[in-house]
């Protein structure tokens, strides 16, 4: 990991002629953090970044790169430290895809010097991770608008920066290219230690990604902080002007902004959606452990059925924190467990059936399944179509698995099993919001 580099606002006032853009705006951040500009269109987040970037100078304040005043450091030796993408790059020639992406060689050649084998080198591998290779000899004029936003990004890495600034990188690019850019820089940034900054008009990107956002609103910081400090109802109806309602991503537990709702969003409802997604699991043998940590791993609330005390999953429960009904080893489920574990699986969002052996000691655990079914309860099966190889019941657990199965959702890998489980919280949620 090479050095990291850090950046300093320190009460700045820029604009352009006489009118300030921005007023006594400050801040700090540390080397190796990805930072993003969030706010309403004409807020000065693009002043901001050009400020900082040496391409505006402050009337007033000063911006600092690594304790250094921007506008001493010569040029080319800031290049070699800071990587710009701007929101929009227009050559005044017809230079290939590829003869852009050299040009963020530039400041690490001498004078007069042509690049060299290491230059192409580093350059190819920039336009592989970005996936413009296959596009490097295409004029960049003739290239869509993703397309040239990925060869300049593809540039800017090319200078292996201690630093990027990024104007909206992903306002020209498909959803599938929005999220891989900006994990390739997320990825970059943890690994290597670059130092990002970015504007980013989405918040939900925003939150997804950055560190910290700093929110600016006519002219000035109006919130500063993580994600779900920053990305409030009430600081974005105050900054933005407009009612939202934010909640917790199911999985990884940042805020995420549902906007169009006209009304604010009520403390029972924003308590709802502060409250991580319930998915209960029957299980048993084994069976459960895994998908334990996997559904853990996603962030959701996880309860298990009836596990007899010395079970595999009864100790993997333990381990993990994880709120389960006990049973006494070797014996069959008692009445008063399979009404605790009905009870637990009805006030779940979600019930997961593991591919647990089926035997007189557990048929309840079937039963009850076929009981949440009937009530319309959202039942995952985890892959039923081995049911007949674990039972031990002649044939009863069977049959009632296959009722089950009509109506449930099935899956064959626990990572398919996560999926349906986010898919049918969503549809919970979108169905909640309307």
């Amino acid at each position: 990991m090479g050095k990291r580099v850090s950046i300093t606002v320190d009460n700045v006032v820029v604009g352009y002629d006489a009118d300030p853009v921005l007023s006594g705006v400050s801040l700090e951040i540390a080397g190796g953090e990805f930072v993003g500009i969030v706010g309403p269109n004409g807020s000065g987040k693009t002043t901001l970044l050009r400020s900082i970037a040496r391409v505006l100078k402050p009337n007033f304040g000063t911006v600092l790169i690594d304790g250094r005043e921007v506008f001493s450091i010569p040029a080319r030796e800031l290049a070699r430290e800071v990587g710009v993408v701007p929101q929009d790059t227009v050559p005044a020639f017809d230079f290939s895809a590829l003869e852009i992406v050299l040009m963020g060689r530039s400041p690490h050649l001498r004078r007069f010097e042509t690049e060299r084998a290491k230059d192409f080198s580093i350059c190819e591998e920039a336009m592989r991770q970005t996936g413009t290779w296959e596009i490097a000899q295409r004029p960049f004029a003739a290239l869509s608008g993703g397309e040239r936003q990925r060869v300049v990004i593809a540039r800017a890495l090319a200078q292996e920066p201690k630093v990027i600034l990024l104007d909206e990188p992903t306002s020209h690019l498909d959803i599938n290219y929005q999220f891989e850019i900006l994990g390739l820089i997320r990825r970059l940034n943890k690994e290597q230690g670059i130092t990002v900054l970015a504007v980013l008009h989405d918040l939900n990107l925003a939150s997804q990604y950055c560190d910290r956002l700093v929110m600016i609103g006519e002219g000035k910081i109006q919130a500063m902080g993580t994600p779900a400090e920053v990305l409030t109802a009430a600081t974005v109806k105050r900054v933005y002007g407009v009612d939202v309602w934010v909640r917790k991503h199911p999985t990884s537990g940042r805020p995420y902004v549902i906007a169009g709702i006209g009304r604010p969003v009520t403390d029972e409802e924003q308590q709802q959606f502060d409250r991580k997604p319930k998915v209960h699991v029957i299980c048993g043998g084994g069976t459960g452990a895994p998908v334990f940590a996997k559904l853990l791993r996603r962030g959701f609330d996880v309860t298990a059925g009836v596990l007899n005390v010395g079970d595999t999953d009864q100790e993997a429960a333990e381990a993990l924190g994880i709120r389960y009904v006990s049973a006494p080893p070797f014996t069959a489920i008692p009445n008063d467990s399979a009404a605790e574990n009905a009870r637990m699986a009805s006030e779940a969002d979600v019930v997961i059936v593991s591919d647990a052996p089926y035997g007189a000691w557990n048929l309840p655990n079937a039963h009850t399944v076929l009981d949440l079914t009937n009530q319309g309860k959202k039942i995952i099966l985890l892959r039923p179509g081995t049911v007949r190889e674990r039972d031990f019941t002649a044939g009863e657990a069977s049959s009632i698995v296959e009722q089950v199965k009509s109506s449930a959702l099935t899956a064959e890998t626990l990572d398919e099993l996560a999926e349906h489980v986010e898919n049918l919280i969503e549809k919970q949620n979108d169905i909640a919001n309307h």
